[in-house]
């Protein structure tokens, strides 16, 4: 019964990971739809408000610009792709428990 309990967790991991990916590049892609680049106070507070949500999508594709153009290290880009998956879980995670709290 073990392996099945382990198999399920990860399935859930990846689950919430993807999720809030997913969760993540649609924010993001919306924000960059209809708002221009925050100048003002007001604009940059939501700006930053909107990034708890869009950030590991903004964060992966800047890392991932950034090593094609050999920019970056692929130490620096496995580490911004590691805490974009982290941060996606995280967002995945609150988005099961409150599929689950309805």
């Amino acid at each position: 019964m073990g392996a099945v309990d382990q198999v399920h967790n990860l399935l859930v991991f990846l689950f919430a990971m993807t999720g809030g990916f997913a969760a993540s590049g649609i924010v993001a892609n919306i924000y960059r739809l209809l708002a221009p680049k925050p100048e003002s106070g007001v604009k940059k507070t939501a700006y930053y408000i909107v990034m708890v949500v869009a950030g590991p999508s903004v964060l992966f594709d800047n890392a991932a610009r950034s090593w094609r153009k050999k920019a970056c290290s692929a130490v620096a880009f496995w580490l911004a792709a590691a805490l974009s998956a982290y941060w996606s879980f995280i967002i995945g995670l609150f988005g099961l428990s409150i599929a689950l709290a309805i």
